[in-house]
Formats: structure tokens, C-alpha cells, sequence
């Protein structure tokens, strides 16, 4: 992909003295993404599947290489989050879109994961964004969990980043549950935003230094810091 770095509103986060750069522009119609390509569960498989899931879905702050709910394993036509959060020492892996169906439990219980962990406060992730993250993830094939580094961030952190820096963006992604800073143990960024870029899905920034990709579903564009 072609990297336009014209344009770009540039932003500096404080997730654990990391910084990012960030595109302000609008979210993106109907762009597309690459996510796996399952065999389909038959109706039965999946009305127990989703009765499951919908009961056992949890955040848990379980170490890193504990085993997942059996649950979660082996599904057919599915799409999956799985993070580790080092700030507040959660993690989650749950299955939140079954054959075309998003699974509002599952959903409430992401949220609250991505949440602004500086202000406590919960916001509505767009699903397509986590669309990209799960597409990205099972390109780079991998069971680690993404790390997580700044998923939903409140009006008045940003504020505050923004008085701390000229940079911090007026209107970030951040705030309007379109964007996480993501790393990956094992993968470089570079390579973690190559699969992020091949889902066209949205905005992808890598930040080397720092060691983590930005990912974002609005417009498609890419950058690098």
C-alpha cells in the first residue's frame, strides 16, 4: 500500500509514555476487510455455541499462555478478540460474531476492556474496528494475544494530552471508540501493519520506537513515526 502521510493530524498519547500519530478524518462506507475464511456451523451447533458464549464470556486477569474457555475453541464461522491489557492486568478472548450475528454480551464485556482506564469510563467500540483487529490477527496466525496499549479514550483525556502537547489531535479516532494502539509478542510493527494494511480497513500508523500499530476504521491511509 501506498503510504500518504499528507494531511495527517498528528497526536501524542501517555499509555505508558508511548506516542502515536493519528488521521482525523471521517470513518470510511462500507470499506473492506479481509477476515477468515471458516466453514459454517449448522444452525443447532450455533444456537448452543451462542448460548455458551453468552453465558461465559468474562474478562479475567488470568496470565498470559493460560488456556482459553473450551468454548472459544475450534468454532466454525467465527470472529474473535484476544488481548492482554499490562495498565489494568486484564485480559480477554472471546468469540463476539457468530455467522453473521454480533453477540451483545460479548460486545458490552469488549467495551469495558477497551475502556478509558485514566477516567474509568466505558464507550461503545465500533465493531468494525474490532472487525480489523480480529482480521489482522488471524493473518499474522498466532495464538499470543494483542497487547493492548489505548483503545477508548474520553474528551477530557485528550484534552489533557492536549495540553501537555502541541500534537495531541482535536478530534481523535480514540474518542469515538474507532481506534487501538495494538503490539503483538514475536511480531514486529512492521509486520503487524503489513496485516493490519492488507484488510483495508481503515487507518494504519506504525510506531517503531514505541513498538506498537495503530489501527483505526476510518479512512484508508497509512503512516509511519
Amino acid at each position: 500500500m501506498n503510504c500518504d502521510q499528507s494531511n495527517l493530524g498528528v497526536e501524542w498519547a501517555d499509555q505508558k509514555n508511548q506516542s502515536e500519530l493519528e488521521d482525523t478524518t471521517h470513518v470510511m462506507e462500507n470499506p473492506q476487510t479481509i477476515l477468515p475464511d471458516h466453514s459454517t456451523l449448522n444452525r443447532a451447533t450455533r444456537r448452543s455455541l451462542v448460548t455458551a458464549v453468552c453465558s461465559a464470556v468474562a474478562i479475567v486477569a488470568f496470565p498470559l499462555g493460560a488456556p482459553a474457555f473450551s468454548i472459544l475453541k475450534g468454532a466454525g464461522d467465527i470472529r474473535r478478540l484476544k488481548m492482554h491489557c499490562a495498565v489494568t492486568s486484564e485480559s480477554i478472548n472471546t468469540i463476539y460474531w457468530i455467522e453473521g450475528e454480533y453477540i451483545q454480551a460479548a460486545l458490552n464485556e469488549i467495551n469495558h476492556f477497551m475502556r478509558d482506564w485514566r477516567a474509568n469510563q466505558t464507550y461503545k467500540m465500533k465493531a468494525r474496528n474490532l472487525d480489523v483487529i480480529s482480521a489482522t490477527h488471524g493473518l499474522l496466525e498466532t495464538d499470543e494475544p494483542f497487547h493492548l496499549k489505548s483503545g477508548y479514550r474520553t474528551p477530557a483525556t485528550n484534552a489533557k494530552l492536549r495540553r501537555r502537547s502541541r500534537n495531541v489531535a482535536r478530534n481523535s479516532l480514540h474518542m469515538t471508540g474507532e481506534a487501538a494502539d495494538i503490539s503483538l509478542n514475536g511480531r514486529s510493527t512492521a509486520a503487524i501493519a503489513d496485516a493490519a494494511e492488507q484488510c483495508k480497513g481503515g487507518g494504519v500508523g506504525r510506531y517503531r520506537r514505541s513498538g506498537f500499530v495503530h489501527v483505526d476504521c476510518g479512512e484508508i491511509r497509512c503512516w509511519s513515526v
